[in-house]
């Protein structure tokens, strides 16, 4: 009985928090939740979807919130923002990443599985994701660069 009713406690657990990483198959544990929302909450930030690991997630709310806090006062450049966390994750997790920056936008955007995170700082909004890249290394019959 015992057994049973540690096993129903663990299943209402799974339930109640994802058990793994859409991408990979590393178990995440419901801690690491907590950890990423209380981060959250101290940086000001609200996640609004995501699929991605929780450590990338809490480097793109903490880079996000370094650029905004450094940015001119009344009106940052957005441009530059976005492209400032573009690069930044393009040196970190490598190459075509991608990112949207405003105050009402909308999107429908494909990406890599595991590259996708949309939150909001302030009135701000910002989209962050990876897309592949295939290199053309050379020309394939019938095709022309």
């Amino acid at each position: 009985m015992e057994n049973s009713q540690s096993l129903k406690g663990k299943q209402e657990l799974k339930r109640s928090f994802p058990s793994k990483i859409r991408h990979g198959t590393k178990e995440k544990s419901p801690m690491e939740g907590v950890k990423l929302a209380a981060i959250a909450i101290s940086l000001n930030v609200r996640l609004r979807s995501s699929d991605m690991p929780i450590c990338m997630q809490e480097h793109a709310l903490r880079c996000s919130r370094q650029l905004l806090d450094s940015a001119p006062k009344p009106r940052p450049n957005l441009t530059h923002l976005a492209r400032a966390i573009k690069k930044e994750f393009d040196s970190a997790y490598g190459p075509a990443w991608h990112c949207v920056i405003g105050t009402s936008f909308g999107s429908f955007v494909t990406h890599s599985a595991g590259g996708f995170v949309y939150f909001s700082i302030d009135s701000l909004s910002i989209l962050l994701f990876k897309t592949e890249v295939e290199l053309v290394t050379e020309e394939k019959e019938g095709q022309r660069l």
